[in-house]
């Protein structure tokens, strides 16, 4: 069972592709078929597969996410009790939470069983930059 852990590196919050990675790594493994299981090992970061061919959809899921949560210097998110680490911490877990932090997607003819416009996505939710370890599993 082939199995890797591919670093991420980020620039603050936003949809990272990395869909090339998880194809590269599928390829590697010469396996025809069976089940790719991603995971991220973040509390703050998300995995989500969604449209590559419009930037717009980027755009709109990001602004989508910032009304639905935003940073704890909000009033409506004055509730919030665990700050210690600023005001995109929390709603980074609560983004988290929200969406996925493992993904599972079936492999046939050696590729990953996307759609047209599916990629696959690292979702930063903090503002800083980070380094996102992924891990790619496949069986």
């Amino acid at each position: 069972m082939p199995q890797k852990i591919i670093t991420l590196t980020t620039r603050g919050q936003g949809l990272y592709e990395f869909t090339r990675e998880v194809e590269a790594f599928v390829a590697e493994a010469g396996q025809e078929e069976g089940l790719l299981t991603l995971f991220v090992r973040h509390t703050s970061a998300s995995l989500v597969i969604q449209e590559n061919a419009d930037p717009d959809v980027k755009r709109d899921l990001m602004e989508f996410f910032r009304r639905l949560v935003p940073p704890t210097t909000a009033p409506s998110m004055d509730w919030v009790v665990h700050r210690q680490e600023g005001p995109d911490d929390m709603p980074a877990h609560i983004k988290s939470a929200l969406t996925q932090v493992s993904l599972s997607v079936p492999v046939a003819d050696g590729r990953p069983m996307l759609g047209t416009w599916q990629g696959i996505y690292l979702f930063e939710h903090r503002d800083s930059p980070h380094r996102r370890q992924v891990v790619m599993h496949l069986s």
